[in-house]
């Protein structure tokens, strides 16, 4: 059953939402074990490549323990799909009004992306209250969004882009940020060499660095 504040709680209480990329889906398999090795359960598989439903789908099958959500999701489509596969969450890297009208109708997560007062209040009439921001380190990083939630109080944010086991504490020192996305973890070198050891090791690493 889709528990939305489990997800949400999970998320909350991680800090931290791997975003991945899988170029192929033998790769899920090893790359899932090892985060969850690591102490993360989460999981955002993005439609950057081909492969990501089929990656989505078996992530949902064979690691019921982890929260996968569907990332890097631009359109309607992808939306609808990533839903029909049992998806936790939806990502998308700008907000995006029919995709979130879609999540609204269905129940289902929306981390739409933005990163002007415009975007915001558009996320906001449409009954978002976190949003991603994205690319986090480009538009500003944790000053913009400091400056952003002082209109937006009701919202929380999940930046992501640039952000690694350096400056994710300083991220999180905000009460106004849910988690961080990154990929620092688990970068494409690690996955394509088949380093899941090194994912594990950099995963609990992470997971320290925002605990201490």
């Amino acid at each position: 059953m889709y528990d939305k504040q489990r997800i949400l709680s999970e998320i909350s209480k991680t800090k931290i939402v791997p975003v991945i990329k899988i170029d192929d889906v033998a790769d899920t398999r090893p790359l899932l074990r090892a985060l969850s090795a690591g102490g993360i359960n989460i999981a955002e598989i993005t439609y950057r490549t081909a492969c990501a439903p089929d990656a989505i789908s078996l992530a949902l099958k064979e690691f019921p323990q982890m929260i996968i959500g569907a990332g890097t999701v631009i359109n309607l489509v992808q939306a609808e799909q990533a839903a029909a596969l049992g998806a936790h969450f939806i990502v998308s890297p700008g907000f995006d009004e029919s995709i979130a009208g879609f999540c609204n109708s269905k129940g289902i997560i929306y981390f739409g992306g933005c990163v002007t007062p415009t975007e915001i209040m558009k996320a906001v009439s449409m009954g978002q209250e976190i949003i991603k921001f994205f690319p986090s380190e480009s538009f500003g990083g944790l000053k913009t969004i400091k400056a952003l939630a002082a209109p937006f109080p009701q919202i929380k944010f999940m930046p992501t882009g640039g952000i690694n086991k350096d400056n994710i504490r300083e991220y999180l020192s905000c009460n106004k940020i849910i988690a961080c996305g990154g990929s620092w973890m688990v970068k494409d070198e690690l996955i394509k060499s088949g380093d899941f050891a090194a994912v594990t090791r950099l995963t609990a690493e992470a997971l320290l660095e925002v605990n201490r």
